[in-house]
């Protein structure tokens, strides 16, 4: 399962390779318990634009795009739940 960290976490995760930078980046992930690849990414952003970017759980950009996301997931069970209904109604007719 992947992990998700939040921004605390990754902001303390590049002040620490910062100030481990003899370490290595790869040892500095094992000893922080993540992956270099992750470690990388949020070194890289923190080089990019000053912050680490977090988008929280579900990695929606807003909170608009989380609800746009529940209402679509809730219609097309809405609509596969009309589609047993009328499969029943068919059977059930005949």
């Amino acid at each position: 399962m992947r992990n998700q960290y939040d921004k605390q976490f990754k902001e303390d995760a590049v002040k620490y390779y910062y100030e481990h930078k003899d370490l290595g980046l790869a040892k500095c992930a094992e000893k922080l318990g993540t992956s270099k690849t992750a470690l990388t990414t949020w070194v890289k952003a923190v080089n990019e634009s000053g912050a680490v970017e977090s988008r929280g759980i579900g990695n929606y950009a807003s909170d608009e795009a989380k609800e746009l996301a529940r209402v679509k997931r809730e219609l097309r069970d809405t609509q596969d739940a009309l589609e047993i209904l009328k499969k029943a109604i068919g059977i059930l007719g005949n």
